[in-house]
């Protein structure tokens, strides 16, 4: 009926309405992140975010005892985050060079995004040397450092588009240096990891601790009972003593009922010290 066909007009020109909006929105949503990367575009700026985001995360996870901010070394040298993991320390860098990114992503024709990539990877690769120099041992660390990589799509360009170059792929070129990227996603995963790893640490303590206790309530046990072995062998010699009175008293209450029979008393002679095993105290 017309009645419908007009509701349903009415209907579509609603929903119309509703996809103008969404689609101005949008557009908002891309003068934004526009003026986002205007505002990050310098270098320093840019690393200040990664290092903030990194503390984000590392504070979302981990206990604060287990990790510091702007860890230095004996050189003067700071790296952005340490994590403590009780054995040592793992230096977390998050300077990554996303200039380069940025500018391989705006490349208009495959020739001159092939250059631009040739030019990012020459800076990551870059990055990574620089990332490895936090690698000291005699200075508390593991014989490894985590490059945090602040965005997962540049994560994907460094790892999976990477791995196809051969053998000069910065995945291969950083775990040669001992160097392991890592994404907010993955990141995440090694701190849950970690965070394991400590708990299975406390536990460990812990353990040990109460193998501590046992091991000294069993020396206080060992020393107890070896004193109530001590009384008992008293205990036993007094007892086999009584038993030896006790015979000698009634052999002496026997000779004692000899008169009652008709015998000399003047016979009697009571047992000596010696034979009552009595020792002498007289000086």
């Amino acid at each position: 009926s017309l009645e419908n066909t007009a509701n349903r007009m009415k209907e579509i020109g609603e929903e119309l309405r509703g996809v103008r909006d969404s689609a101005m929105q949008i557009l908002d949503v891309g003068r934004s992140i526009s003026s986002l990367q205007d505002i990050l575009r310098p270098p320093k700026v840019r690393g200040g975010l990664g290092e903030l985001l990194l503390a984000r995360l590392l504070e979302q996870v981990l206990p604060r005892a287990n990790y510091s901010l702007q860890h230095r070394f004996r050189s003067g040298e700071a790296v952005d985050a340490a994590i403590n993991l009780g054995a040592g320390l793992v230096p977390v860098d998050a300077k990554f060079p996303l200039e380069s990114f940025s500018r391989m992503s705006a490349a208009e024709s495959d020739e001159e995004r092939s250059r631009l990539r040739r030019d990012f990877v020459k800076a990551v690769k870059g990055h990574i040397d620089s990332v490895a120099k936090y690698i000291r041992p005699d200075e508390g660390t593991f014989d490894f450092a985590l490059m945090y990589i602040p965005a997962e799509n540049v994560y994907y360009e460094v790892i999976v588009k990477g791995a196809g170059e051969g053998e000069g792929g910065l995945q291969e070129y950083a775990l040669e240096r001992r160097v392991v990227p890592v994404s907010p996603n993955s990141f995440y995963a090694y701190l849950r990891a970690i965070v394991l790893g400590l708990q299975g640490l406390r536990v460990e303590r812990q353990a040990q601790e109460i193998l501590g206790h046992l091991g000294r309530l069993k020396g206080d046990f060992g020393r107890f009972r070896g004193e109530f072995e001590v009384l008992g062998r008293h205990l036993t010699n007094a007892r086999n003593k009584y038993d030896d009175l006790d015979r000698m008293v009634e052999r002496f209450s026997e000779r004692l009922a000899v008169p009652l029979r008709g015998e000399d008393p003047e016979q009697l002679s009571l047992p000596t010290r010696d034979a009552a095993g009595v020792a002498d105290d007289r000086p």
